[in-house]
């Protein structure tokens, strides 16, 4: 079992506590169930696919949420009257729950089941308050400029 300790760190910083729960999150999700499979794959600069294999599944017995930066995945057969025996099941039908950390400013930009696979669209939306931005460089005024802007003051009076 290996487990990180954090304490040195939370000794002389403040606010990252929320790192030490994503580390506890990463260790707790790779001893979790294998149930359905999935593939995450990054298709752009800022743009991810989650695909999920929920064979069996209709749209509405899956259910998609994003909550603290967590995309949890859940799915729930509804039980219907059985119009055959079934002599052998090898595809599962048990309900699930998957859970995905999301990195600050990734969004879910839409989901799409198609021949049993859920596909998931992720991107980063970086808010135009966070993007850099070009602050231009002026002079100091000059006194010429200063004298303008006085006389233009006066003017107006």
């Amino acid at each position: 079992m290996t487990r990180v300790d954090f304490a040195p760190l939370f000794r002389t910083a403040i606010g990252f506590d929320r790192l030490a729960r994503l580390v506890d999150n990463a260790a707790a999700a790779s001893e979790a169930q294998s149930y359905p499979p999935y593939n995450i794959e990054k298709t752009g600069e800022d743009t991810y696919r989650l695909t999920m294999a929920v064979a069996g599944f209709k749209p509405e017995e899956l259910d998609m949420t994003v909550q603290d930066n967590t995309l949890i995945v859940s799915g729930r057969v509804k039980e219907e009257g059985q119009r055959s025996e079934i002599l052998y099941r090898g595809i599962a039908a048990r309900a699930f729950e998957r859970r995905f950390v999301l990195a600050d400013h990734i969004v879910v930009d839409g989901a799409d089941l198609q021949h049993g696979l859920l596909h998931v669209g992720l991107k980063r939306v970086v808010p135009e308050a966070l993007k850099p931005r070009k602050i231009a460089i002026g002079g100091a005024p000059t006194v010429s400029a200063i004298a303008n802007d006085q006389q233009g003051a006066t003017q107006a009076a």
